[in-house]
């Protein structure tokens, strides 16, 4: 069988396709730099991480991009030999403001690998475009229209706009092809299936009332009628089920004729309900009753588990490493930082050969020059290890671990300076915004300093050691859940990492021996 979700923790928005007998999901990304991961599957079961598709600031420039900004809704698909990828930067996330700030742009690839060419910018009347490449050879932009007008529905309704591909721009007009009055629609994709385009749609919101809905014509541009079913899948009416916020999907088929929907969810924590590990990547079986998609089986709710393919080999990939000891000349694919490349600017793997060098840079509050590098955290039990060596001499400089959901949202065990004590270790909280510090230890005279991290459900817990084996508590319990959309508001997941700042002098270093991110479910 194949649990749910598939390809888990912060992989929200995912995106499919099928080439030959490989299967490639895409992500949304937000501020984390490098841009959309690509995982590839050969058995819809196993997925490993194989690059990222915007990997150089040509392709993707976020310095500045508030919180949640940036990377929304990746769509990719393959034709004309080659791969698509269509993709937004949100530079104003319209959070509480009329106006979003967006550009679309398009890039192309022979392998999902990449390398992936720099990209045409193509328009800003929404977000959430997808192209389509429709049997006689044309190519549609589709997306979402964004009404800023005072007294208008933010959500306008679905476009649609011819893509030359030889001129590399859109050309003829913008017509709108579907909208309900009143209803939250976005992240559409089209497809053809029997003589029928079929408009797929997230709705609702990508919340609690989330899911997925249909609509389908005759004729590309449209009219098109709506579903009779309403919706093809959602849990907004179970509040109970396991997969919440079930939603934003798209379809492939297998070589066997098999139809599969792949989808978002998140998996909710403790009384409050909240969803620290973000939106994950599900999968379904889907078929086709009379002309219109449905869930294998029945219903509307997601399955926790669905059979495996008929006609696919299991293809199992080699474990990962849970532990990162910065052997390697470059860092490992699974490592993102905020915002701007992890380079050599900041960045040192040789001048201590297994070690990795930080050079301290903004606050954790900045949206341009942060030295920060984190991993997903994929599960709901984890404790997060890692050494470092580090001796700030000024407040301004601090170094450690972090457990991130956005610059206004995280916990920070730090290791700084104190004019009375010396070198000592303590947690910070950005809580909403609002910064404070929570008692400092002091930890003068230690070279080697081990910090961690311990999750168990809600609970987080912090501890530090000076030789890994007598651990000592700093600050009380902590609420992991905080560290989500449905208290922090954003569209990210939770991220463990390692900071380094230096407020003064943007020059002190930090030395990391190892990283260690360990699941325990």
């Amino acid at each position: 069988m194949i649990r749910n979700p598939i390809i888990p923790g912060f992989h929200p928005d995912p995106s499919i396709v099928r080439v030959g007998e490989d299967f490639y999901v895409a992500n949304s990304t937000f501020e984390w730099f490098p841009g959309v991961p690509i995982h590839h599957s050969r058995d819809l079961k196993h997925w490993r991480l194989i690059g990222h598709a915007l990997t150089r600031t040509s392709q993707l420039d976020l310095r500045g991009v508030p919180d949640s900004g940036g990377v929304w809704a990746p769509s990719m698909s393959y034709a004309d030999g080659k791969f698509w990828l269509i993709y937004t930067n949100l530079r104003n996330t319209g959070l509480g403001r009329p106006f979003k700030d967006i550009r679309i742009f398009l890039t192309t690839a022979e392998r999902a690998e990449g390398p992936w060419s720099d990209p045409v910018e193509l328009d800003s009347i929404g977000f959430d475009p997808s192209l389509f490449h429709d049997d006689d050879g044309r190519k549609w932009l589709v997306n979402m229209e964004w009404d800023f007008r005072k007294g208008k529905y933010r959500f306008a309704g679905i476009v649609a706009q011819e893509f030359d591909p030889v001129a590399g721009c859109l050309v003829g007009s913008r017509k709108k092809i579907f909208e309900k009055s009143g209803v939250l629609i976005e992240g559409p994709n089209l497809y053809r299936h029997d003589d029928w385009y079929y408009l797929l749609l997230a709705e609702g919101g990508t919340g609690w009332n989330h899911g997925i809905s249909a609509a389908r014509s005759r004729h590309v541009l449209g009219p098109y009628e709506v579903d009779p079913e309403g919706s093809v899948m959602t849990t907004r009416d179970d509040y109970g089920h396991p997969l919440q916020k079930a939603g934003h999907g798209e379809l492939v088929e297998s070589a066997a004729g098999e139809w599969y929907l792949v989808h978002l969810a998140s998996r909710p924590i403790g009384f409050e309900r909240r969803c620290p590990l973000g939106r994950e990547t599900c999968l379904q079986r889907v078929e086709w009753i009379e002309a219109w998609l449905r869930l294998k089986g029945g219903g509307h709710a997601p399955a926790l588990e669905i059979p495996e393919p008929e006609g696919l080999e299991p293809c199992p990939w080699p474990e990962i490493a849970e532990k990162d000891d910065f052997d390697a000349a470059k860092l490992d694919l699974s490592w993102q930082s905020l915002r701007v490349p992890a380079d050599e600017s900041w960045i040192d793997l040789h001048s201590r050969p297994g070690w990795l060098r930080m050079r301290g840079r903004e606050s954790v509050h900045s949206w341009f020059d942060q030295s920060l590098l984190a991993k997903r955290i994929t599960g709901r039990r984890v404790v997060v290890t890692m050494m470092m060596e580090y001796q700030p001499d000024h407040p301004t400089q601090m170094a450690g671990l972090v457990i991130w959901y956005h610059s206004a949202q995280h916990f920070y065990l730090r290791v700084t300076h104190d004019e009375t004590l010396g070198k000592v270790a303590g947690v910070t909280l950005t809580e909403k915004g609002v910064y404070d510090e929570w008692g400092d230890v002091g930890i003068d005279g230690w070279k080697k300093i081990w910090l961690r991290a311990e999750v168990d459900f809600a609970v987080l817990r912090f501890l530090i050691s000076p030789d890994g084996s007598d651990w000592q508590r700093v600050g009380p319990d902590l609420d992991f859940t905080r560290i989500s959309d449905d208290h922090a508001a954003g569209f990210t997941g939770a991220m463990a990492g390692l900071a380094a700042q230096d407020l003064a002098d943007r020059r002190k270093t930090v030395d990391v021996d190892f990283f260690e991110l360990r699941n325990l479910e």
